[in-house]
């Protein structure tokens, strides 16, 4: 009697993320994009201060800009000699006179401190723009925003392969971009494979066949790939049959970048993706030591990169957020692609050490740690909707409550 063949053993997902991410060389070419348009797309090339920003030594704040020697003592009367809105210069600033002043607007010369209207008593009757009483002895550089405190000429602001945030997008445009270079978008084709996929709107509830599901993958990987500034081609469902996968994959492989499967990458009789990938280019990874995810692979067809994610909801998002989200990035030429773990409490037991590397769905509470929910399953997409991030639970790994776990929030996934 001869022994079984053995399977081979799982890859853990650090190795599996290495050589992914080694296989993402930057190849998207480069595009122009108004500034409006340019959130979360990755920078081709930094982007340098033109200018000094400020430029002028300007004030924070609506008040009064003297010269702080003429305030030594709180109640010290000043005529108001000026008017500075935002947008004008003012005339230099003559001892023993304040000027009223605007937020924004540049500091006179011979000013070295702003009192905030708070701090002051406008005294209206004594001339044409009165006198201010100063409450408080004002500091030396009190409410002024200096030049070039925030940008100098010459600063690169922002770096080539960062990608741009709201902030980054304002920052850019404070000195005088409107438009920028960034990475092309990646052209990804998404297909699910299974008889038992059906689209909502085309069949009632009532009308389903036993055995029908409703296909979410494709909705919740649409809208992710979307967020990643990828351009989406959606082949919709193809049926369970070994010709109709590969003609599919062999279509997609001529116009994509990527090429992203749900389902059909297990060892079951209709998991068709292995060998039609087989058929077409060449298998380079299969099957990871992570739950859940454990079906997962990874190809290439021509010029095209595939990644087969699993079928079951959860496990289709978690292998997207951890494998396939820093591939795109990678892609792009991005600098920063992984998630960013916190150390955080955990306030349950977790006593069942699983030999796979394994991802929790939790949610941080108001006493400051984490609460688990309760069904794990690789099926139960509500996980996902109740929860705010996963705890990475090395293989072999329990604790218990008031443990320190690392905790990965889904904001530092879904951005």
């Amino acid at each position: 009697m001869t022994d079984a063949p053995r399977r081979p053993p799982l890859m853990p997902l650090d190795e599996a993320l290495a050589r992914l991410l080694a296989a993402a060389t930057p190849q998207m070419g480069i595009e122009s994009v108004s500034t409006f348009e340019a959130d979360g797309r990755v920078l081709a090339q930094d982007v340098r201060s033109g200018l000094t920003v400020p430029p002028r030594d300007n004030s924070s704040m609506d008040g009064y800009a003297v010269r702080s020697a003429d305030c030594a003592a709180p109640g010290a009367v000043l005529r108001v000699s000026q008017r500075i809105p935002a947008g004008t210069v003012g005339a230099p600033l003559a001892a023993g006179t304040a000027a009223r002043i605007f937020t924004g607007a540049q500091i006179p010369s011979g000013a070295d401190a702003v009192v905030m209207q708070e701090d002051a008593v406008a005294l209206p009757e004594d001339g044409e723009l009165g006198s201010v009483r100063i409450e408080l002895v004002p500091a030396i550089g009190q409410w002024i925003r200096r030049a070039g405190e925030d940008v100098t000429v010459g600063d690169a602001v922002l770096a080539r392969g960062e990608r741009l945030t709201p902030a980054g997008l304002g920052l850019a445009a404070s000195v005088g971009l409107d438009r920028l270079q960034v990475a092309k978008r990646p052209l990804v084709t998404l297909l699910s494979t299974g008889d038992e996929l059906v689209m909502p709107g085309e069949v009632a509830p009532e009308a389903m066949k036993p055995g029908s599901i409703y296909n979410s993958n494709r909705f919740f990987m649409r809208a992710l790939l979307v967020r990643l500034g990828c351009e989406v081609h959606d082949l919709g469902i193809v049926p369970d049959r070994r010709d109709a996968t590969i003609e599919a994959l062999r279509s997609a492989s001529e116009r994509s970048d990527l090429i992203i499967t749900t389902g059909g990458v297990s060892v079951g009789e209709e998991d068709h993706i292995k060998a039609a990938v087989q058929a077409l280019g060449q298998l380079d990874l299969w099957s990871l030591s992570m739950k859940p995810g454990k079906p997962f692979a990874y190809g290439r067809i021509g010029n095209a990169h595939l990644t087969g994610l699993p079928g079951n909801p959860v496990s289709s998002f978690l292998t997207f957020l951890l494998l396939v989200r820093p591939f795109l990035l990678t892609l792009q030429g991005a600098i920063r692609v992984a998630p960013a773990p916190v150390a955080m409490r955990a306030d349950f037991d977790w006593p069942r050490a699983d030999r796979r590397r394994e991802f929790l769905r939790a949610r941080r509470n108001a006493a400051g740690g984490l609460d688990l929910f309760a069904n794990q399953s690789s099926g139960v997409l509500t996980s996902m909707v109740w929860g705010d991030g996963v705890i990475d639970t090395p293989a072999g790994q329990s604790f218990k409550a008031g443990d320190m776990v690392q905790f990965i929030p889904f904001s530092s996934l879904l951005g």
